[in-house]
């Protein structure tokens, strides 16, 4: 029995121009998290998306397969006041169920290293949570662990 062919997964970087995956982003995210209270709740308009991706400091990628978004990741480049460069902080990174083990992270992480380069960030930075095995995995594959503590500092008001 022949089994219909897969559509190729394309990766392909989000602007101010670029919207339409932005909801299915979301969805991702939150069902990747288990958190879609966070991602579906309260969606920023479309206005709000046209500012957040016209910045040249945000970084949105997605991978589509059949203009479905399979898998997203969100990065954010941080100027550095020591020296005159620059970090990236992947900041969320989820591939749907269905499409996991099947490279979709590791090419968007390589997209947003070419992005890296093209800006002459010095390094790509990202936290794991522990139990997270399979984004340690990843990561460790992909990079250098380093421990370290978080802290979230609250904002009064």
């Amino acid at each position: 029995m022949d089994t219909p062919n897969k559509a190729a997964v394309v990766i392909r970087r989000l602007d101010a121009d670029t919207l339409g995956p932005t909801e299915g982003m979301l969805t991702l995210f939150g069902e990747a998290f288990g958190d879609m209270p966070t991602y579906a709740g309260s969606r920023p308009d479309a206005e709000y998306f046209r500012r957040l991706l016209g910045n040249e400091y945000v970084i949105a990628l997605v991978a589509l397969e059949d203009d479905e978004v399979v898998g997203a990741l969100v990065a954010y480049e941080l100027p550095k006041f020591e020296q005159a460069r620059s970090e990236i902080y992947l900041y969320d990174l989820a591939v749907d169920q269905e499409h996991r083990r099947q490279g979709i992270a590791t090419g968007l992480i390589r997209e947003l290293q070419q992005i890296a380069a093209a800006r002459r960030a010095w390094v790509i930075f990202v936290q794991a949570d522990y139990g997270d095995h399979p984004a340690v995995a990843l990561y460790t594959k992909l990079g250098i662990r380093e421990d370290v503590m978080h802290f979230d500092i609250a904002i009064p008001g």
